[in-house]
């Protein structure tokens, strides 16, 4: 009841905003035959650059209607194959209101232009205050890949060597698709990305400083990946397929229908990878902090490898039941094989003594069915500008796998087999209502509530007796991992202009969240005591505001805003799940049940600028982060630890932990630069102060960095018809709580040429052309010391063709009073 009345209140709450928004129709037609033309596209862009804002393409009437387009004032352009391009310059628009442009004639270029084959280039960065669109279609260099390889060369976000994804450094970030969290994806998002390619990806995009109406979970900010869906009308689509070394194959096809009152879309990827991996550690056991004679000293090499087995499938349908009603109802399967091996071999001395060298082969195999259905409904009302939109989804996701780990020691054999299992269930349940309230002000509110179910188990088996291969259960690392969690929440919004330029938006987020779990062993003596539960709870209301203060600096579209907010990083997955990894017995890992969320405030000054050739965004942040979540290593001093450690001299044991709290403040610079037609270069820097403060009872002192990361892309246009791509990236070496961080660097290299007059493509590119791109570090314990470094895949080759067909216009009998479709993204 007391929740109740604090989500009312919420609802009721008024809060200021500048974001006021309106909308533009037209209609296009053939200036000769006054016939309307179908699949024009119109475009909204800045008045001075002609960057691009908004844009849709004209239906079978001739009408476009772009809605949701920041006030002020553009420029149009409108575009069409055999007809000359049509600008018009001042156009106004208006806070929570429509202009209607009326028909705009389009003139046919002539006969001169038959065999000429037109093709444009959408910019791929497209800069806004409170948000970077990244038109990722175009990164030549990803072709052939994951989307967790393109998602390495986005400007401002990093690939670990474990593919986790960070953004300004940091690893705690909200990774959605289509603007939802995947339900299939469950609570471990990498595994999708490793297996859905690059090539079914549109669009990236990024909000380092997300206002109420988003999910509040996130440290530095939200990914939201955009997948590729056609909206033109008639029948179109694209086939794809690549082929690059260490057997790595590609081939997807993706088709798209619309009519006047539906939109059918549908995709099918099949992906089998290869990555092949090394490595290197390096671990001297310490003596009063010093090594001497009687240090022992282990080195691990490690060949690895990943292979996957993927068939993805993506289906929907849109239903434009009138001009103010539209639903879509959506399905993905994904079907996935995974096996992972790696053969470690570890050579082990003590000063001048001959080495001892014990291989070890670890196997894993996994199958994986997930599935999702999506259900969308937006509902235009009475008023202009007021609308109502739901979603509902639901996921599931199942893993079924078996490991198996063999080690040559001196006078033994030692095998161990283990049996895993996952299965996931998710619902996430969306309501969003936008009210205008007048000319310069409009009210906003929703409700969304994500339930998440999950069941781990590992049964491990040891091998007993060699010689008649008797195996003994191994109850030390058998359990079973049950997790319940939860998010119930309100926001509101109420945007509001100042003056002609000035405007803010205060908005508040109200979350009621709970984290259950219960770890159960097997070992048939706790059961038979009732020993054999340890049972979490964790449960927390938390009120997350947000505000942003804006200032227009000229109609051109420069800006100038200053945000606050408070956000969230929920423990959940691995992080929690207290299974231990046994695949390297020197390094052994665990998650922790009892993890605290991370609770974060960030604040942000950013300056947009554009020029005719130039544009840039630059942002000065700081960010506090409390009950900060990160993996430590602990000496045998520390009781869990030392139930593992025991009898291996020089292993490690790696849990998560809530270590204390870190401040960072840093400046970003990311800019678009035009230097000739055929040649244009978008660079990425991000130099930042760190520092963290660890819990005192962990013994270790603060750390303190300056560091910077950044990435250079450059297109060259060779001929008209082919181009090549560079990208480099760099990131600087620093500090980590308990040792350091080298720097890290690669180079990727792509050449495009058209071919099948524009309907066809060829690529071929090279990932890390000097395969220099790896992990590498140290750490620094008061009983050992270790030197590492990783790479989870070596340089890769990859050559793919594209084909694009459509589009048919299927409509052209429709009569023209037809009611005009909703452009919009519809299914997304």
């Amino acid at each position: 009841m007391y929740l109740t009345r604090i989500y009312l209140l919420l609802l009721l709450l008024p809060f200021y905003s500048f974001g006021q928004q309106g909308n533009l129709k037209v209609r296009i037609v053939n200036e000769s035959s006054k016939d309307p033309i179908l699949g024009a596209s119109v475009t909204v862009v800045t008045p001075t650059s002609k960057a691009p804002i908004k844009g849709r393409q004209t239906d079978n009437t001739g009408v476009a209607l772009i809605e949701s387009i920041p006030a002020g004032s553009y420029s149009l352009l409108i575009t069409y194959v055999g007809m000359l391009d049509k600008y018009s310059d001042n156009i106004q628009i208006t806070s929570n209101q429509t202009l209607d442009l009326g028909t705009i004639e389009m003139t046919e270029a002539g006969e001169q232009l038959e065999e000429v084959v037109v093709q444009g280039r959408v910019s791929d960065l497209q800069l806004g205050i409170d948000k970077k669109v990244f038109d990722v279609s175009q990164s030549l260099v990803s072709v052939g890949g994951t989307a967790q390889d393109l998602l390495g060369n986005v400007p401002t976000l990093q690939v670990d060597a474990d593919g986790a994804v960070s953004l300004r450094g940091s690893s705690s970030v909200k990774i959605l698709i289509d603007g939802k969290e995947s339900a299939m994806a469950g609570s471990d998002v990498n595994k999708l990305l490793q297996s859905l390619p690059a090539d079914a990806v549109a669009k990236v995009e990024i909000i380092t400083n997300p206002s109420a109406k988003y999910d509040a979970e996130g440290q530095s900010g939200i990914i939201n990946i955009i997948l590729k869906k056609n909206i033109r009308t008639g029948l179109n689509g694209n086939i794809n397929a690549s082929v690059g070394n260490y057997d790595n194959y590609n081939a997807g096809l993706a088709l798209n229908y619309r009519d006047n009152k539906f939109n059918y879309f549908g995709s099918y990827n099949f992906r089998y990878g290869r990555n092949i991996g090394d490595g290197n550690t390096r671990t001297i056991g310490l003596i009063n902090g010093q090594q001497d004679a009687n240090s022992l000293v282990t080195e691990t090499t490690n060949e690895s490898f990943r292979k996957g087995l993927n068939n993805s499938l993506r289906l929907g349908m849109d239903y434009y039941a009138n001009d103010k009603t539209t639903l879509s109802l959506g399905a993905n399967v994904s079907i996935r094989d995974n096996n992972r091996g790696e053969d470690l071999f570890y050579k082990s001395y003590r000063g001048q003594e001959t080495p001892i060298v014990t291989p070890r082969t670890s196997r894993q195999h996994e199958d994986d069915f997930g599935y999702d259905f999506i259900f969308d409904f937006k509902r235009t009302l009475k008023r202009e500008g007021e609308e109502l939109t739901a979603n509902v989804t639901h996921g599931s996701d199942r893993e079924d796998g078996t490991n198996d780990y063999i080690q040559e020691n001196i006078d033994y054999i030692s095998k161990r087999f283990n049996e895993t299992g996952e299965k996931g269930r998710n619902w996430n349940m969306q309501l969003d209502y936008v009210l205008p309230l007048g000319e310069n002000h409009r009210f906003e509110a929703g409700y969304r509530t994500t339930l998440r179910n999950s069941n781990d188990f590992q049964y491990s088996d040891t091998l007993f007796n060699a010689q008649n291969e008797t195996w003994m259960p191994d109850y030390a690392v058998s359990n079973e991992f049950d997790m319940k969690s939860g998010v119930h929440a309100l926001y509101a919004n109420y945007q509001r202009m100042l003056g002609k330029r000035i405007g803010m938006q205060l908005g508040l987020r109200a979350e009621d969240a709970y984290l259950d779990t219960e770890n159960r062993s097997v070992d048939p003596d706790k059961i038979a005591t009732d020993t054999h539960r340890d049972v979490g709870n964790l449960s927390y209301f938390r009120v997350y505001p947000s505000a942003y203060f804006t200032y227009e600096v000229n109609s051109e579209g420069d800006k100038v805003q200053l945000s606050y907010s408070r956000r969230v990083q929920r423990p959940r997955g691995w992080q929690v799940n207290p299974f231990v990894s046994l695949s390297d017995p020197l390094n052994i890992r665990q998650g922790n049940p009892n993890l605290l969320p991370e609770d974060i405030h960030s604040m942000e000054l950013s300056f947009a600028k554009f020029f005719s050739n130039w544009n840039f965004i630059t942002t000065a942040y700081m960010r506090r982060v409390n009950d900060m979540v990160q993996p430590l290593q602990f000496d045998v001093s520390d009781p869990i630890a030392a139930a593992y450690l025991e009898g291996k001299e020089n292993a490690t044991f790696m849990r998560w932990e809530n270590v204390g709290s870190r401040n960072n403040a840093g400046l970003e610079l990311i800019s678009k630069v035009n230097i000739f037609k055929w040649w244009d270069v978008t660079a990425n820097a991000n130099v930042y102060y760190q520092r963290v403060n660890p819990n005192t009872r962990y013994n270790i002192n603060k750390v303190e960095n300056i560091a910077w990361d950044g990435n250079l892309t450059s297109n060259l246009k060779v001929t008209p018809s082919s181009s090549v791509q560079i990208r480099t990236n760099y990131r600087a070496p620093m500090k980590t709580l308990q040792g350091s961080m080298r720097s890290m660097n690669g180079v990727d290299l792509a050449l495009r040429q058209d071919v099948l007059k524009g309907k066809g493509t060829v690529m071929f590119n090279v990932r890390d052309v000097f395969n220099s791109r790896r992990f590498g570090g140290e750490t620094n314990l008061p009983t050992r010391y270790t030197d590492f470094y990783h790479r989870w895949s070596r340089r890769t080759f990859n050559v793919s063709f594209s084909y694009r067909f459509g589009m048919q216009d299927l409509t052209k009998n429709k009569k023209e009073d037809d009611s005009p479709m909703d452009q919009g993204d519809g299914g997304y």
